[in-house]
């Protein structure tokens, strides 16, 4: 008997428990921490520096969410430019002053363009990966 009754009594309480939380909505049970992952766009204002292969040094103010979109903006601005020379794509370093709070990054080309050819790991970086090849295949078509 105790255990029939015992079953009973689980049941009784399931079906309470239901008919209590149906009303509510989907997520009334999610945590914190599971909202806590979703992240804001942060843009940020940089200056981005390189120089061509005859040794003279361009520089253009851009916005963006991430370094290589950074990179990826400036050389598609410089590429529009006449005044600007061929870009190196080995050792060429390309350098980054992000303006508020004020970071200085520099990268070297090959690391770039080696980046952006690999598969992306996530699905995050890979619709970044496809959003940089469109502003530098935009730019590149639109040059000749």
């Amino acid at each position: 008997m105790r255990g029939r009754r015992r079953w009973a009594l689980n049941h009784l309480s399931r079906l309470k428990f239901r008919r209590l939380y149906q009303r509510r909505p989907r997520s009334w049970w999610r945590r914190k921490s599971e909202y806590a992952t979703l992240s804001r766009v942060v843009l940020r204002t940089c200056t981005v520096a390189v120089k061509d292969i005859r040794d003279v040094e361009h520089s253009i103010e851009v916005t963006a969410e991430t370094l290589y979109e950074a990179i990826a903006t400036a050389l598609a601005a410089f590429q529009q430019d006449k005044w600007v020379g061929e870009i190196g794509q080995a050792f060429t370093i390309v350098t980054v002053v992000v303006q508020q709070p004020p970071v200085k990054h520099e990268v070297k080309m090959k690391d770039f363009v080696s980046w952006l050819g690999r598969q992306g790991r996530s699905p995050a970086e890979v619709v970044l990966k496809q959003e940089l090849e469109r502003i530098l295949g935009k730019i590149n078509h639109g040059r000749t």
